[in-house]
């Protein structure tokens, strides 16, 4: 997936646990842990928000985009 979420840059930025930023963001350990590990397939704007929050942040600090490369299969490749 092109979106990469660096919760857990950020939480170490911050010096931060999963637990105190459950409780911080009134969030379960289970989804939070599911957005750490890069496994969510969405996140509401209302939990960024609180995330944000809590950590003192932007977004932009949080998610990331990046291109993945297209393979190239061999019939693809022109020697020209």
């Amino acid at each position: 997936m092109p979106i990469v979420v660096n919760l857990d840059v950020m939480m170490a930025r911050r010096k931060i646990s999963l637990n105190e930023l459950s409780e911080r963001v009134d969030l379960t350990l289970s989804n939070l842990s599911i957005l750490k590990t890069g496994k969510a397939k969405a996140i509401r704007f209302s939990t960024l928000d609180a995330i944000c929050k809590a950590l003192d942040c932007q977004p932009g600090d949080l998610l990331e985009f990046v291109v993945e490369e297209k393979e190239q299969h061999p019939s693809n490749n022109n020697n020209l």
